[in-house]
This record gives structure tokens, sequence and C-alpha cells, in this order.
């Protein structure tokens, strides 16, 4: 691995617009789903959109799905075009409770002694603070990155996207440019590339190298590990101490175009290499 490796690296309803589905009850009588809303009020959404923000569909396929009577409000079916909720409201779509914050997916380039936690109680520098115009919602950060370790860090309010990429099993890669306190010997390097089991038993590099036309004390590695500061650890083992840490891979993910402290949205390119759209 040379230095290569870290800089490339949903038929609007055909009823008239004032028209809605009504239900039948066992007496013959129709009944409406529930009992309309002031139009007037600023804490409404229409539920259309409320679907649509929650990542189920278009709003002109929302608008079928609520006549079809796919959704239910605080557990009553609601097939009136035009409904308004409030964001309280509990609101499923064919059983499923959504959610009707629009998706938000932004990547930060952390810089270095920011706290990656999503309220700082110390009155410290959060990672957070870097992104509170990108998005209304609440972001999480996805993983952790430690006070001193700098690099690529993805925030969402998309908890199921969240749990698919920190989940063992998808294994995502991460490269790290490691600075060490002196030379990592040759002999400690092929230790770690042979596997070196820790207190929680073994970690399993894919990769690591010297960085080419760098001193010996700098050096890139690969791992997919999720164990929490792993890759101090790994040093730490070995007698090593990290003086700089820095992500500078995250699955598809680079730093390319995007400076220490800045953040950007991911493309739908990214989204989709990261198995979230099709």
């Amino acid at each position: 691995m040379g230095k290569s490796d870290y800089n490339k690296d949903k038929k609007r309803s055909t009823g008239s617009g004032g028209n809605y589905r009504k239900r039948i009850s066992s007496k013959g009588k129709p009944q409406e789903s529930t009992t309309a809303r002031p139009a007037s009020d600023p804490n409404l959404i229409r539920l259309n959109r409320y679907l649509a923000n929650s990542g189920v569909c278009s709003r002109r396929d929302a608008d079928i799905y609520i006549a079809a009577g796919n959704v239910t409000v605080n557990g009553k079916p609601v097939t009136e075009m035009g409904y308004k909720v409030k964001l309280t409201d509990t609101v499923k779509f064919d059983g499923r409770v959504l959610n009707p914050e629009k998706k938000a997916y932004v990547l930060l380039n952390k810089p270095k002694d920011f706290a990656t936690t999503t309220s700082d109680e110390r009155g410290k520098r959060s990672a957070n603070q870097l992104i509170l115009k990108a998005s209304k919602a609440k972001l999480s950060p996805v993983g952790k990155l430690d006070k001193n370790t700098t690099g690529l860090l993805l925030f969402t309010n998309d908890g199921e996207f969240a749990k698919s990429l920190t989940h063992a099993k998808n294994g995502l890669r991460k490269i790290y440019h490691v600075e060490l306190n002196k030379n990592l010997k040759s002999e400690d390097l092929k230790k770690i590339q042979d596997t070196l089991t820790l207190d929680d038993g073994p970690v399993k590099v894919q990769e690591i190298s010297y960085i080419e036309n760098t001193p010996k004390k700098e050096v890139g590695i690969e791992i997919r590990s999720q164990k929490n500061r792993i890759v101090r650890r790994i040093f730490d083992h070995l007698g090593y101490e990290v003086i700089r840490l820095d992500r500078v891979v995250y699955g598809p993910l680079t730093k390319k175009d995007l400076p220490r402290g800045h953040w950007r949205y991911l493309t739908k390119q990214e989204l989709i290499n990261l198995g979230m759209e099709k």
C-alpha cells in the first residue's frame, strides 16, 4: 500500500381535490377517517409530505397510498387528501412507524481536539458543532473518533443506515495515516501483519506498510475491526506511542476536496456505493 492509497482513494389520485375515500362502518354509514385539522396551523404539515420526508415514496405516490388506506395517524386510518399532521403524531405506513425528518448524510473532516459526542457536558468542543448548519435534524456520528484523532467522520439521522455501517459483519474499510514517536521496526510491522492478540482477542489488519518518501515512523494501516481505539491499542501493545492519527479513507469515502474542519453532503453515487440506494 503506497502513498497513492491515501490520495485517491416513487400517479396522482384520479379523484377531484376535495374528494377523499371514506370507510363504511358495519351499520352501512360512511365515516371519515379522522377529524379535520385547521389548515392554518403552522405546526402542521401535509401527510403526503410527511411520508415523502420519511423516505417512503414521492408526494404523488403518497397520495395514492393515503387514498388506499395504507396510512394511519395515531392509530386511525386517514384517507383524506390534504390531511395535515403534527410532528408529534404517530404516523404508520403499512404498520411501520415513520420518521418525518428528511434523511441527511454528512461527511466531516474532523480536526484535532474535537470530541465525537452529540453533547458535551463539560463544555469541551464537539464535532457536532462543526456541522450545525448541515441539517435542522439532529445528526449523530456513525461510530467514533477519539478527541485526538483527525479525519473522516460520518453523521446522519438515519438510524438503520448507521447501524448497517457499524455492524461487525459489514467490515467497512478504514485506512489511517499513523505517525509514531519512533520508527516502526520491520519485525513489529510483520507482527501486526501476522495478526496480534490483544486483551480482548486477536486483531486482523488487512494491510500495513511504511508510507513512501517519509520516515519509517509514519505508516498506513487498513483495518475493518469495530473495536474502540483499536489502532492506538495495536501500537501501544508493541511499545509505541501514536503521535498523530488521521482517518483518510472510510469505506468508499475519501478526504479529496474536503479540508480539515469542513463538511459536505454525501453524493447519490456515494450512497449507492454504501448500499443505501439502488
